[in-house]
């Protein structure tokens, strides 16, 4: 134990000259980290599983994971902690398994579900997340739920006890990333979402007429075969049946036109537009990642500022960037500001949500400080919550004349809809509030 923590102690044992401000060294500190620090993993992928490793060897004893795929086989190759007789396992559940067999005191406690499935207080919960993913529209979602435990005083500052820090590593073949985000103190996702190119999009004409390529033959499988056969009914990317369907057109569409190279794994990357992972770049991402965490949790040196670029491709190359915050962010910001009259139900709050041009939010459901008010789904909540629509807002929202609301739904314009979560400044007309407190008597 004392040679696994030899180099954890020179960083939290004693003093240095890039300490943060609330740097406190000694035995004490390490303990807290150990005992008090909670950390959440988004994601058991390539990326995920170094990161449970590091996190777990950096002193960290308290951990969870999320992530809502099964093994496959060609995932053996770089995700290191499965092996062939997991294939078919939830990642998450495996993970946290073969890291507590390794390292010993930790506890990691593992989610099989999809991350929109966690209500507000299960990531509330945590003091610093950490995110392994190889999609855009989940860490846009994470980020969201971070950025809306934000609260700004009344000069719009932000209350530094209610920043939710994120740590967040992507991949790409020999190029990755590494960034702190802290919620209105820095730049989040949103604010920088244009750092990340659009998807390539092929021409209509060419998947339905003229394919040259596998990927033309999964895209037709993907958006033009799938509604023919399945008028109405959505395509779901992580679901296996789905995806079966689709490579098995794919395949089809191939063999009419002479054009190999369809495979599994290829729609799966052509479909989710994930990738090929490097195993090295996970581990130097990772180390970065752990390192930075270990930074904000304990104060031990001055955090990144706070977007590092690393390039494998030709040499090594890394760079860190200090990007600057969009300070009318939609996300991050103090929120989006409505004005309500007193009367507006439930009901006519989410139907205004569809139709405000910042929102632009359809199925949404309505939390206000951890209350569930609406839950659109799944149909058990819907059912228990669908009583409070015919109920004044203001009612629901205890009287109080401004407040903080969350809904979670779908955003966006035809084919760019996405899950999103957004957090509202709701303010009540002062006239309405006074009519409702002089019928009452007050």
């Amino acid at each position: 134990m004392a040679s696994r923590s030899r180099d954890l102690d020179k960083l939290l044992l004693r003093p240095g000259h890039l300490v943060g401000p609330s740097f406190e060294p000694g035995t004490q500190l390490r303990d807290d980290l150990q005992e008090y620090v909670r950390i959440l993993v988004v994601g058991a992928g390539g990326l995920g599983c170094e990161l449970l490793k590091d996190l777990a060897l950096s002193g960290f004893r308290n951990l969870e994971v999320i992530d809502m795929d099964r093994i496959e086989v060609s995932n053996l190759n770089r995700q290191f902690l499965f092996r062939l007789e997991d294939v078919g396992e939830p990642k998450a559940q495996v993970a946290a398994k073969r890291v507590m067999e390794r390292v010993s005191g930790v506890n990691i406690v593992p989610h099989f579900c999809r991350i929109e499935e966690k209500e507000l207080e299960f990531y509330s919960e945590f003091s610093i997340i950490v995110l392994g993913l190889d999609s855009i529209e989940a860490r846009s979602y994470i980020n969201a739920v971070a950025c809306g435990f934000l609260e700004y005083d009344s000069n719009d500052e932000p209350l530094e006890e209610t920043v939710k820090p994120m740590v967040d590593g992507g991949t790409e073949g020999f190029k990755g990333h590494a960034r702190v985000i802290l919620p209105g103190m820095t730049p989040c996702f949103e604010c920088t979402i244009w750092l990340f190119p659009p998807q390539v999009k092929f021409p209509l004409c060419t998947l339905a007429e003229t394919p040259r390529t596998a990927a033309h033959c999964i895209e037709y499988a993907h958006l033009i075969k799938w509604d023919e056969v399945h008028s109405g009914k959505s395509f779901d990317p992580d679901n296996p049946q789905h995806m079966q369907w689709v490579y098995s057109e794919a395949v089809k569409r191939a063999q009419l036109f002479g054009i190999p190279g369809v495979t599994y794994t290829l729609t799966q990357g052509v479909v989710k537009n994930i990738i090929p992972a490097i195993a090295s770049t996970n581990a130097i991402v990772s180390a970065t990642c752990a390192l930075e965490t270990l930074k904000i949790a304990s104060g031990c040196s001055k955090t990144l500022s706070n977007y590092l670029t690393y390039n494998g491709v030709e040499g090594l190359h890394t760079k860190v960037t200090e990007f600057v915050r969009d300070k009318d962010c939609l996300v991050c910001g103090p929120g989006i500001f409505m004005e309500l009259e007193t009367s507006v139900t439930l009901k006519m709050f989410i139907d205004q949500l569809e139709d405000h041009p910042k929102l632009l939010m359809s199925g949404a459901s309505v939390t206000v400080r951890g209350k569930n008010l609406y839950m659109a789904a799944p149909p058990l909540l819907e059912e228990m919550t669908r009583s409070n629509l015919g109920l004044p807002l203001f009612e629901l929202m205890d009287k109080s004349p401004t407040g903080i609301v969350h809904v979670t739904g779908t955003a966006g314009k035809g084919d760019k809809r996405q899950s999103c979560l957004r957090k509202l400044r709701v303010a009540f007309k002062a006239d309405g509030i006074a009519d409702t407190d002089m019928a009452g008597g007050g």
